[in-house]
């Protein structure tokens, strides 16, 4: 009969193939922060006491877990308890955008540290971007204490299409002379650790939920900016797709899109409506002049009814594609993030109003539509967890014990 302590890690980690517990899948145990004795570990696993005490203390000498008090006697010393340590080790998460770089520095909870802003254009090129890149992760140890040997990984959101195996861009629209570039490589060249790339609203959808909506098994993070993509959660995970462009829901075609042309050499792209320069063109062409989305969103912030009735209108065009992806995919949350969400309200009332009219009853009745929690954090914060999820697997931790 199982025990009450065994059914609550029920979800956790399964031992591998045999029933054997390595310390990796030992650690998996912990990573839920609940404090443990080795006799609880014991009970848990069906390991021997000794067995369970070996790893116990190789994961303590790696730094991953470290004494947590003691628990309560039954009579003799107390035994002591242990619990996963997430300020052992760093990651280094970067958020590049069409024309910003956000780098933070993260323990392995995914809790920010610090972090570095810098604006330069994605256009700029591989080599000029990821020199930056590279320069304020480096600040970003020094400011914080720490020493390269402490960082378990890098993770990058790039703001284009990404074969996540390789970590190379592929065909991006809007990022001449990175198709093909070995990212993970030209970083490698500085940091000798992990590095993960990724579409950059992938990230923002791992982060998003990791943050505000962890018990949401079915979530679509929607990305208004620049360009617009969608992140899809379904089934607990992150969905890339046989090549990685699964989301990619700013080339699809929407009625009112008409002869417009896309950047992608298309006509009629929800992009190339609804995006923060689209809105902005469409906006001076009706009387009010608007540079970029930014200036968009400070006209809207201001009360320029024109500005808000253009950011409404390009809701309900996303609303258009979104009621789509509702009836395939049913999701339970959809989050709007990116510049243009900042408007708040204007924003997303206009896909509120076409989701909730178009897709049929069962698939709206508990769906949600709201703005990003996270805001411009989303990217760092999904490539963190990237990285943290990759690096503190069991097979990655048996890695590290064996480099020690």
């Amino acid at each position: 009969m199982s025990t009450p302590l065994a059914a609550a890690v029920s979800t956790g980690s399964t031992a591998p193939a045999g029933g054997f517990y390595r310390a990796g899948d030992l650690f998996a145990l912990l990573r839920d922060g609940h404090a443990r004795t080795r006799a609880e570990l014991a009970e848990i696993t069906g390991l021997a006491r000794s067995t369970v005490a070996a790893r116990v203390e190789a994961l303590t000498a790696s730094g991953l877990i470290g004494p947590a008090g003691e628990a309560v006697s039954s009579g003799g010393r107390p035994p002591s308890r242990f619990a996963f340590q997430p300020t052992a080790r760093v990651v280094l998460a970067v958020d590049v955008g069409a024309t910003h770089i956000l780098v933070a520095l993260t323990d392995l909870g995914g809790r920010v540290l610090c972090e570095s802003r810098a604006l330069l254009e994605i256009s700029a090129g591989p080599v000029p971007v990821l020199d930056l890149v590279v320069q304020r992760c480096e600040l970003l140890l020094r400011q914080a204490g720490r020493h390269v040997k402490e960082l378990i990984g890098i993770g990058i959101g790039l703001p284009g299409p990404v074969e996540h195996v390789t970590g190379r861009p592929a065909n991006p629209p809007i990022m001449p002379g990175w198709d093909g570039f070995d990212v993970p490589g030209y970083v490698q060249r500085s940091f000798q650790t992990d590095v993960l790339v990724d579409n950059d609203v992938n990230i923002m959808a791992l982060g998003e939920r990791a943050a505000f909506w962890p018990e949401e098994e079915s979530l679509l993070f929607i990305k208004v900016a620049t360009g617009i993509g969608a992140g899809i959660v379904s089934g607990g995970l992150l969905q890339r797709g046989a090549d990685g462009t699964a989301g990619d829901i700013g080339h699809i075609r929407v009625a009112r899109g008409g002869q417009m042309l896309c950047r992608c050499g298309n006509y009629g792209c929800l992009e190339a409506l609804a995006s923060g320069p689209a809105v902005a063109a469409a906006l001076t062409a009706a009387g009010t002049p608007a540079a970029s989305g930014d200036e968009v969103l400070a006209l809207a912030r201001k009360g320029s009814v024109p500005a808000i009735q253009a950011m409404r209108q390009a809701g309900r065009d996303v609303g258009d594609v979104l009621a789509a992806c509702v009836n395939v995919l049913n999701p339970s949350v959809i989050v709007i993030g990116g510049g243009l969400a900042a408007a708040g309200e204007h924003l997303i009332a206009g896909v509120r109003e076409v989701v909730y009219q178009r897709s049929p009853p069962l698939a709206t009745a508990r769906l949600r539509i709201v703005q990003s929690m996270a805001a411009d954090q989303a990217g760092v914060l999904g490539a963190s967890r990237m990285v943290i999820d990759h690096a503190l697997s069991p097979e990655s931790v048996e890695a590290l014990l064996a480099r020690l």
